[in-house]
């Protein structure tokens, strides 16, 4: 097989790793706000998934993380007894939300979501969801939360921002009369987000990325890993990156047909095992992006997928 020539890497953004989770422990990080991370750290979720504690007398709790009993003992002790009147959802990847039965049931407190988890898009002829089992299908919130919806927790006044793209569920909440926004996946410091498909959709991913940069709160506070303080100057940074991509991409494909696997052996030289199987969903990402705008074409077969150039 041919090598395919590659262009130079898009500089990545300014990644922060340098993070104390202090696991188990509850943290405040901004008024009325205090982060536990859970004990779930791996080369996905860094040092593990935060959760949040928000509210003083009555509180909820925003992404309970994994099913986990270290991680649910941490939640309840840091809970001190005080009424949950909800646990949120950011999205139902399980590492955020396979603790939420247990602790609504310890709690009695009801779940509020943008729904079940759900694709980004129907599976295609000859096509199978790899991440299928990271996402509960099942988890039927009480309460369906919708973009620009206004929540109240013991004085914190929380505004719903639909950020579909990581996941199609997913949500971010805005912190009015503060300067922080609770991020989930959205936007990361320690690392880029994976949008995989069908998982996810790169399309979605970047106008949910114009749409917190349009937002007035700047700091936010991601589900993994530590405050990104600059936090509409990084999503800038994340967009830009998957932009580039986009133009890696292209040259590839505009040197003749490929396939995706080759594709992304020349994108991501480094990445193997089931890191490979992650970059070259997030590649076909990038792909059908290209493909919707008629920048390339995109065939599958029973092989695996094919891209061709634009003539």
């Amino acid at each position: 097989m041919a090598t395919r020539a590659m262009p130079a890497s898009p500089a990545s953004p300014p990644y922060d790793r340098a993070f104390d989770a202090q696991v188990g422990e509850p943290i405040d990080v901004a008024p009325a706000i205090v982060r536990v991370t859970a004990p779930n750290a791996s080369a996905y979720t860094f040092t593990g998934t935060n959760s949040f504690l928000i509210g003083h007398n009555e509180i909820a709790v925003l992404d309970p993380g994994p099913d986990d009993d270290a991680h649910l003992r941490a939640l309840l002790k840091a809970i001190g007894g005080r009424r949950v009147v909800a646990v949120i959802l950011t999205h139902t990847h399980r590492d955020h939300s396979g603790l939420a039965r247990r602790l609504m049931a310890e709690t009695g407190a009801p779940l509020w979501s943008n729904g079940p988890h759900r694709l980004s898009r129907p599976l295609k002829p000859f096509e199978f969801n790899p991440f299928g089992r990271s996402g509960d299908f099942r988890l039927e919130p009480d309460r369906v939360l919708a973009d620009g919806e206004r929540i109240e927790i013991d004085g914190t006044v929380l505004s719903v921002v639909a950020t579909p793209g990581h996941c199609a569920n997913h949500l971010a909440f805005a912190l009015e009369g503060q300067d922080f926004v609770l991020m989930g996946d959205h936007v990361m410091g320690w690392n880029s987000t994976v949008v995989a498909t069908p998982d996810g959709d790169l399309g979605d991913y970047l106008a949910s990325l114009d749409k917190v940069i349009a937002l007035p709160q700047t700091r936010y506070l991601p589900g993994h890993g530590g405050e990104i303080a600059d936090g509409r100057g990084f999503a800038r940074a994340l967009k830009a990156h998957r932009l580039m991509r986009n133009g890696q991409l292209l040259d590839v494909v505009r040197q003749g047909p490929t396939s995706l696997t080759t594709a992304a052996r020349a994108i991501y030289p480094d990445l193997a095992g089931k890191f490979a199987m992650a970059g070259k969903q997030t590649l076909l990402s990038h792909a059908e992006y290209l493909a919707a705008r008629g920048e390339i074409a995109l065939r599958r077969t029973l092989l695996g997928v094919q891209l061709l150039p634009r003539r």
